[in-house]
């Protein structure tokens, strides 16, 4: 990438970088501001600025600068979908520059696994890791002691200012239908809660994060997810989750939550909710001539969803 881009992706940069601006809140020295996104096939790479009809993949070095972009307003971005193969990653912290570090698991092996990492991209001059990754790995469940979570949950530990906060990332399976996500998400919920309030356990500030594969608040799946008193932020309760949904209350794939006692007195410590969570549409603004579902294989076809705290 160290052609001068063509016109048209600097236009698209330019019209990107000030919605974002006008979205998101500005970075301060008392905020911390932690994202998710679900970015589609994050596997290879077309290596030129514009992928041709005959190129494949049709992620090429304009949708990882449009990527770079998005993340780089963010302290720390938790990634679905990256893909065995590295090279659209790499390119990617190579746009963001050599602050930006990455910590990521290993694929999850098999069918349901579908080549997929997690992977937690974090801004260094902003917050560092502070010790703790790992995989969740479910103890015997009844009579299937063998089961696992399809694609891992992926666990990592940071600091910011002094504030430890440890984040836990998910890719629920998507299954023939949403009953087969069910056990998935209780399993996780209940393993989650018990970590959060466990004493003499390195699980401060604890936040999970992803793309759960949730329907509407009430259906079943979401009500299993809050069912251990995780809540998201109520900002997030209207926002869509991807470029393809028209109801804005249907889907709730994405969230980004943390636990609070029966009384709703949040679980953070050193950390206060700052009342601004959301989600970017990028369509607007970029890759202005290709269909969704062009873009989607480009940038995503997940809108990545952030949230703001502040120091206390």
């Amino acid at each position: 990438m160290t052609e001068q881009p063509p016109a048209a992706v600097i236009e698209d940069l330019d019209r990107l970088r000030a919605a974002l601006a006008a979205v998101i809140p500005a970075r301060t020295e008392s905020n911390l501001l932690v994202g998710t996104w679900n970015i589609r096939a994050l596997g290879d790479l077309t290596a030129k600025w514009l992928a041709g009809p005959k190129d494949s993949p049709k992620r090429d070095w304009h949708a990882v600068a449009c990527l770079a972009s998005v993340i780089s307003r963010f302290d720390v971005v938790a990634v679905q979908e990256s893909r065995r193969n590295p090279v659209a990653l790499k390119g990617l912290l190579a746009t963001l520059g050599p602050h930006w570090q990455v910590i990521i698991s290993d694929v999850t092996e098999g069918a349901a696994g579908n080549g997929e990492r997690l992977a937690f991209l974090y801004d260094s001059t902003r917050v560092r890791p502070s010790g703790l990754v790992g995989e969740i790995v479910l103890p015997p469940i009844g009579e299937d002691p063998q089961r696992q979570f399809a694609r891992s949950p992926y666990t990592a530990s940071f600091s910011r200012s002094g504030v430890e906060f440890t984040l836990a990332s998910v890719h629920i399976l998507w299954g023939k239908n949403p009953a087969a996500r069910l056990p998935e998400i209780t399993a996780f919920a209940r393993w989650m809660h018990d970590w959060a309030v466990r004493p003499n356990d390195w699980n401060s500030n604890l936040i999970v994060l992803g793309d759960f594969n949730l329907d509407r608040i009430g259906d079943p799946l979401y009500e299993a997810f809050v069912s251990t008193g995780l809540w998201p932020p109520t900002e997030l309760n209207a926002v869509p989750r991807t470029i393809f949904d028209d109801d804005k209350t249907r889907h709730f794939y994405d969230q980004l939550a943390w636990f609070s006692e029966p009384d709703g007195t949040s679980l953070l410590q050193g950390l206060t909710y700052g009342q601004r969570a959301g989600t970017f549409d990028f369509i607007p603004h970029v890759y202005r001539g290709l269909t969704r579902n062009e873009v989607s294989w480009r940038i995503s076809d997940h809108y990545p969803l952030w949230c703001e705290f502040l120091l206390t």
